[in-house]
């Protein structure tokens, strides 16, 4: 008796691979091999086509192919977060579906921001290769943890209003938003010399290569942490929600207005950081207020 063949549905499963060659591309750029920097050493064109001929620091080609593959990153979580909901629109959930989801995820989300971290810090600082080298491991690592516990601990009727630990895209959204932010920093040491701006960007861009790898080793903890994490899309904008998210919200535009590039890190640092804060000053108020009615 022959088995029934199994349908595959095409738009969500498009959408992920679209994610997995985001991720696959993320890396070829940071990498330097990607077909715009293949473009570039054959004709001497490639990225300059692609992004510009404005001179500076900023807009060189060792600084672009890091860009281009933080961007890449973020184009990734795009279709990672269109693939589920396009499977739900169309009733085409399945666990074929949720398993390549998972292995896309953990290129995109896993391996491409160790990999993006390395090529940013390894030649800019002074860290040992061996440490640099432990730490995008442990983030890759994490992540696959982090998407398998996920997958076990997940039913299909999950509302999805919060998770238990960092959810894999936001840490690969706060390592891949340093090179966007970069991009910002670069500008700012380009304007007038002597001027508050220079030197404040000529403070921050080497503390964030200093700081970018223990950055990535918390992230790494955390996504392995049973630390509660909001549903940011459904808690901000699904449903009645309080004054204190619409000031959240608000504020969070006008800082992406501001200082644009800047406000990415911010934005995914305050997300990633925020939680493990707030859940640590609660265990400390809580212990406090235990020990007073002991007394």
């Amino acid at each position: 008796m022959k088995k029934k063949r199994k349908l595959i549905a095409v738009l969500p499963t498009l959408l992920t691979l679209g994610n997995a060659a985001c991720g696959f591309g993320a890396i070829t750029y940071a990498a330097k091999v990607g077909p715009e920097y293949l473009g570039q050493a054959a004709t001497g064109g490639g990225l300059t086509r692609m992004l510009g001929t404005t001179p500076g620091l900023f807009n060189s080609f060792d600084n672009q192919h890091l860009f281009i593959a933080a961007v890449l990153i973020f184009v990734a979580m795009l279709f990672d977060a269109l693939d589920g909901s396009a499977a739900r629109w169309t009733n085409q959930t399945s666990e074929f579906g949720a398993q390549l989801d998972s292995l896309c995820d953990a290129i995109s989300f896993g391996i491409a921001p160790a990999f993006l971290m390395l090529q940013m810090v390894q030649f800019r600082t002074d860290y040992h290769p061996r440490l640099l080298w432990v730490i995008a491991l442990l983030f890759a690592v994490c992540t696959i943890l982090r998407l398998a516990r996920f997958n076990v601990e997940t039913d299909e009727e999950d509302s999805h209003e919060g998770f238990s630990g960092l959810p894999s895209p936001a840490a690969a959204g706060a390592v891949a938003s340093f090179p966007i932010a970069m991009r910002g920093l670069y500008k700012l040491a380009e304007t007038e010399p002597g001027s508050f701006s220079q030197s404040v960007a000529q403070w921050l861009i080497p503390a964030v290569e200093w700081s970018l790898p223990w950055i990535t080793f918390t992230l790494a903890a955390l996504m392995v942490s049973r630390i509660r994490y909001m549903h940011v899309f459904n808690q901000l904008f699904t449903g009645q929600r309080s004054r204190r998210h619409v000031i959240q919200l608000v504020f969070s535009i006008a800082l992406i207005f501001l200082v644009q590039e800047l406000a990415i890190p911010v934005l995914f640092c305050y997300f990633a950081f925020s939680s493990p804060i707030r859940a640590f000053w609660e265990e400390v108020l809580s212990g406090r207020l235990y020990k007073s009615k002991q007394i």
